[in-house]
């Protein structure tokens, strides 16, 4: 088994009062002082090669990569879904979003159902993410954090889904899935820029307001660690570059843009995330801070998704395959190159494990704690994990079991060897059926273990009319 982490030290982590002393760091005293402060940054449809990290030729990304450089860049890292709402579902849970129900699509424009199960919720006023489903935010909040979400939030417009119901006790950002980069507008010219609960105006490109209040919050004193979640909205569309505030949108253009604004768009990302990089690194306990940035799905038409096939929405490499970056000074040694396979719900475990907390009782978590494979404790392990994704009448499947990845994507069905073909080019079905059946069995008994409880009297129904 091959190591999942270069030019990292192996560590025998028994906690990690251990690990920063391993790495040469000054011994911790004191659980308070060990408990790390957590920042996840996320951007939203960038592409897989988006980041001049992962090889893109025409944007340049310092700070972003430089989380990498100062730490570890993952190379095999997927998205739970590959659109916002799924993922996040997972981001939030550490579990499947199936397990919720009516979140295997993004939400639609003004709270729309886009398939048959979340049409049902939306009807009910039921569609979004439930406050029982416990968040990584709830978890940390009752581990003694303070905790913000700054930014895209898509896992319900209701009162009773947002932000503040899910342990966050601050919020500021846009409810769904798209808004005007100026005007903070959805597409029907919907304001939806909140404050906590409540609706608020304020001008400004949202990239560059999303950071600022990052920064504020992060600047106020506190004795507690705390846990930041920026979400930005960049680069989904509509395609709005920084120098773009007279440029006149429609429902029609809304999503029509060219790649040169979409390099502006990431550019100014990075740029922001440098102002909250250069904001952390001024605060005293920096070196103690977690920092991820990750993307929430694989990139859409403007993006750079190679050498991947398929694009957003597509359960193809190209729409769940993501970059990863993670530094925290104390514990990872910088500039390491991890080749574990890991996905968004492990963020959940992963921090909790950091923060010493756990879930609640009875609450099993999917994800897995990434530590000790970052640590050096753990060699490489095969994962199996699984995709499916719903919209309309389209359902798509993907499963990966080691370096095997089966796919039913439309008319469509292949086997694929990730090891060594992670461009799915060479199709194994008809040579490897049987292994194409195994997977298949996996996929069918997995949909069958997540299905979500609050959805039994939908299908109960469709059963009925069946």
């Amino acid at each position: 088994m091959t190591p999942a982490i270069a030019a990292s030290p192996k560590l025998t982590r028994r906690g990690w009062l251990r690990a920063a002393s391993a790495l040469g760091a000054a011994p911790l005293v004191g659980a308070q002082q060990v408990r790390p402060n957590v920042v996840l940054i996320v951007s939203d449809d960038l592409g897989a090669s988006d980041l001049s990290a992962y090889g893109c030729p025409d944007i340049r990304t310092p700070n972003i990569d430089r989380i990498g450089e100062q730490g570890v860049r993952f190379t095999q890292s997927y998205s739970n879904g590959p659109e916002c709402s799924p993922t996040r579902s997972a981001l939030m849970t550490g579990r499947y979003q199936q397990r919720v129900g009516g979140l295997e699509c993004a939400i639609g424009i003004g709270n729309v159902g886009r398939y048959d199960e979340a049409d049902w919720l939306a009807k009910r006023g039921e569609l979004g993410l439930p406050a029982e489903e416990t968040s990584i935010a709830h978890m940390l909040k009752t581990a003694g954090y303070d905790t913000a979400c700054m930014g895209k939030w898509h896992l319900g417009y209701g009162e009773k889904f947002r932000p503040m119901r899910h342990g966050f006790d601050e919020y500021f950002g846009v409810l769904g899935g798209s808004t005007d980069y100026f005007r903070h507008v959805e597409p029907d010219g919907t304001p939806v820029l909140y404050h906590n609960d409540k609706r608020v105006e304020q001008s400004g490109y949202i990239t560059d307001l999303l950071a600022n209040r990052a920064i504020a919050w992060l600047q106020r004193p506190r004795q507690n660690p705390y846990f930041l979640y920026l979400p930005f909205t960049a680069p989904h569309a509509p395609f709005q570059g920084p120098g773009d505030a007279g440029k006149k949108l429609t429902a029609d253009t809304w999503g029509k843009g060219d790649r040169a604004t979409y390099v502006r768009m990431v550019q100014r990302l990075d740029e922001n995330v440098g102002c909250v990089l250069q904001q952390l690194d001024r605060m005293p306990r920096t070196e103690n801070t977690l920092v991820v940035f990750i993307s929430d799905n694989g990139g859409h038409q403007l993006a750079r998704n190679a050498p991947f096939r398929g694009r957003k929405g597509s359960v193809w490499e190209g729409g769940i395959r993501v970059p990863m970056l993670m530094r925290w000074p104390k514990v990872f040694r910088a500039g390491a190159t991890c080749d574990q396979v890991a996905i968004t719900m492990d963020l959940a475990p992963t921090f909790l494990a950091a923060a010493g907390a756990a879930p609640p009782a009875g609450r099993r978590l999917d994800g897995v704690d990434l530590l000790p494979a970052l640590s050096g404790e753990r060699q490489r392990f095969g994962r199996t994990l699984f995709w499916r994704a719903k919209r309309a009448q389209r359902i798509r499947w993907a499963v990966r079991d080691g370096d095997l990845k089966y796919v039913r994507e439309d008319a469509e069905e292949g086997l694929f060897d990730l090891a060594r073909d992670p461009e799915e080019k060479t199709d194994l079905l008809a040579s490897k059926p049987e292994l194409a059946a195994e997977l298949r069995n996996k996929l069918a008994a997995w949909e069958r273990e997540v299905e979500a409880p609050r959805l039994r009297e939908f299908h109960r129904g469709a059963a009925s009319k069946a």
